[in-house]
């Protein structure tokens, strides 16, 4: 699976232009594919609000292509070895990012491309923490071409709060989103493994409701950036964080040290 995605990266990396998806023939299914590993995550300074930045904890990552749908998603089991020195021991334990888009080009049959821009999608993003979080985004999404990068999703949303903890702004819309995602094999080894740069950014922005209450933020920043080694069945590396106003929780407020860089490390088994 890693060489197929390694191999759509390094097409999209040489070409000069966008390359279009083209579902004039109908067929909706020809790039069809899917994924699932487990991560075991170690995070280091993390700007977690309340005190929540270093723990041990494995993540079930998946994704894939349908037909007009793309999805990308994963569930994270904080304090995982039960340690009693962990930030996350005795807390919220589980966290859920569900993120779906549809393609208007497979949908209409019609190509909707234009300058870098190769897919349109309606797109969409469901949190869900534990404890009393549930938050979805929703708006557009698109494929664009990006000099050596190859191709990198961009979207933007809209934020709906369903629950946030008993906050003043739950079943409100409340602040958008624009959103990043990327994956560049850049230096190959004869053994077929190899080394990429991957990362996302998100930039929350808008989020007036409960802004100036002593904790939260109007406006937040993550953006991860990470080199890692992949081979068919396994990965490792290392990620570098920048947070703002982590979940829209002021910096230096009740919730704590929400502004900085954090440390993740990983080790990785593909199915």
């Amino acid at each position: 699976m890693m060489k197929k995605l390694a191999a759509a990266a390094v097409l999209a990396a040489l070409s000069t232009g966008a390359m279009a998806a083209d579902y004039s023939d109908g067929d909706i299914h020809k790039g069809d594919y899917k994924w699932m590993q487990f991560n075991l995550m170690q995070s280091v300074d993390a700007r977690i609000p309340f005190g929540s930045q270093d723990t041990t904890y494995l993540e079930m990552e998946f994704g894939g292509r349908s037909g007009i749908f793309d999805l990308y998603g994963y569930v994270d089991y904080f304090d995982v070895l039960g340690l009693s020195g962990d930030d996350r021991d005795g807390s919220d334990n589980m966290f859920m990012k569900l993120a779906p888009r549809m393609s208007l080009d497979a949908l209409t049959g019609k190509d909707l491309s234009f300058g870098p821009v190769q897919e349109v999608y309606l797109a969409n993003v469901t949190n869900v923490g534990d404890g009393a979080l549930v938050d979805t985004y929703w708006g557009v999404g698109s494929d664009v071409m990006v000099p050596w990068l190859g191709k990198v999703g961009l979207n933007a949303y809209a934020r709906y709060v369903d629950e946030n903890y008993g906050g003043a702004n739950e079943n409100k819309w409340d602040g958008y989103m624009i959103s990043t995602n990327w994956f560049k094999p850049f230096m190959f080894f004869k053994n077929d493994s190899f080394l990429s740069y991957q990362g996302y950014t998100d930039y929350k922005f808008g989020a007036d409701e409960v802004d100036g209450n002593g904790v939260n933020a109007k406006e937040s920043l993550e953006s991860f950036h990470g080199i890692y080694w992949h081979s068919d069945r396994f990965a490792a590396g290392y990620g570098l964080k920048y947070f703002y106003n982590m979940a829209l929780v002021e910096d230096g407020g009740a919730g704590g040290d929400t502004t900085g860089f954090g440390h993740y490390f990983a080790v990785t088994y593909k199915f």
